[in-house]
């Protein structure tokens, strides 16, 4: 069942601060070498030092990602994704469980068989492992979510009703 929760400022900067646990080394969109995770690491979701690339061809038009922490091809990485205004996220699952923080923007958010949740800034959002889910950036903002996968990212397009 997803799990939704509206943060304070001060948790959700928190929260970005010890993004960086769990590996010893590894590359950051913000370092061209190995950096050390025993060491504070932090980002903004503004930092010009980010390196976003395109999302997989599921997502909708002009969604990127930065890559924060980790190999996405390898458990525990921790990604901004950022759609545009007025973007709609396609029904989807993930092999791995993700939890999420909305950074900007106003996100609607529907997990199969849940209430459709409204997440503003700082709001938590947990979604399991397979659970199919769609989202819809809504206002004149894009939306930029934190997200931390515990097994390799991907995302598997769902065809079923919500």
């Amino acid at each position: 069942m997803p799990i939704i929760v509206r943060l304070s400022a001060v948790v959700l900067t928190a929260a970005m601060a010890f993004a960086g646990c769990g590996q010893k080394t590894t590359k950051t969109s913000r370092e061209s070498g190995p950096v050390d995770l025993g060491k504070p690491l932090a980002f903004a979701s503004g930092d010009a030092a980010l390196q976003w690339g395109p999302c997989p061809a599921i997502m909708p038009a002009g969604c990127e990602i930065a890559v924060l922490h980790g190999d996405p091809a390898k458990p525990n990485a921790d990604i901004y994704l950022r759609v545009p205004a007025g973007a709609e996220i396609p029904a989807h699952s993930h092999t791995s469980a993700e939890r999420m923080i909305l950074v900007s923007g106003d996100l609607d958010v529907t997990y199969q068989g849940q209430a459709p949740s409204k997440l503003k800034p700082g709001s938590y959002a947990y979604g399991p492992a397979k659970a199919p889910h769609k989202g819809t950036c809504v206002g004149p903002d894009p939306c930029t979510l934190f997200i931390a996968f515990e097994l390799p990212i991907d995302a598997t397009p769902y065809e079923g009703a919500l």
